[in-house]
């Protein structure tokens, strides 16, 4: 399958747990398929671009490691995304590279993201914290950046000043994750 090919069968991918699921157990079985779903994916005015993020959450789940030589194109580009049908997956991508990283088990994640990675995916957390998005980018980004701030010095104070600005302005789902997210810096 080539990147015509995928990009004609995004057409049936939803939003059912199902056709996402069968996509991305496509693109297991095809590692190959990574580099050109990313590409669809990061063609943010095509509404197919969330279809693809999706696809590779699903994909990420089962099988994260398919991102490893992809990491340079995943991180340089997640910035761009702006539609939260396409931020969402991805933030749970990121959510999924940072999680597995600060875990104290050695990991591969640990091998293959760089400090430029993990810089990359924080500024964007960050933006998409501050950002006009729902509620899952953010508490996703509020995950990340709460980890990355063991690496990086200057994320809690910089995360726990956001957090606090804007708690009384966030939705009640937005307020319950700021409050764990601000105890655990805490």
């Amino acid at each position: 399958m080539n990147k015509e090919q995928l990009y004609q069968a995004l057409d049936y991918v939803n939003h059912s747990r199902e056709k996402r699921k069968e996509m991305a157990q496509l693109v297991s079985d095809n590692p190959n398929l990574v580099l050109p779903l990313l590409q669809i994916a990061f063609e943010d005015k095509d509404i197919k671009s969330s279809k693809a993020c999706w696809v590779i959450e699903f994909t990420a789940k089962e099988n994260l490691s398919y991102i490893f030589p992809y990491l340079d194109v995943f991180t340089s580009n997640i910035g761009i995304l702006k539609r939260d049908s396409s931020v969402r997956p991805m933030a749970k991508v990121c959510e999924y590279l940072v999680t597995t990283y600060f875990k104290k088990a050695k990991n591969e994640v640990q091998n293959q993201l760089n400090e430029d990675h993990l810089e990359k995916i924080a500024s964007t957390c960050f933006d998409w914290l501050i950002g006009e998005h729902k509620v899952a980018a953010q508490a996703y980004s509020m995950t990340c950046l709460l980890l990355l701030g063991r690496k990086f010095d200057w994320i809690h104070p910089e995360l726990k000043m956001v957090l606090e600005q804007n708690y009384n302005t966030g939705s009640v789902a937005y307020q319950a994750r700021a409050r764990m997210t601000l105890a655990k810096i805490r």
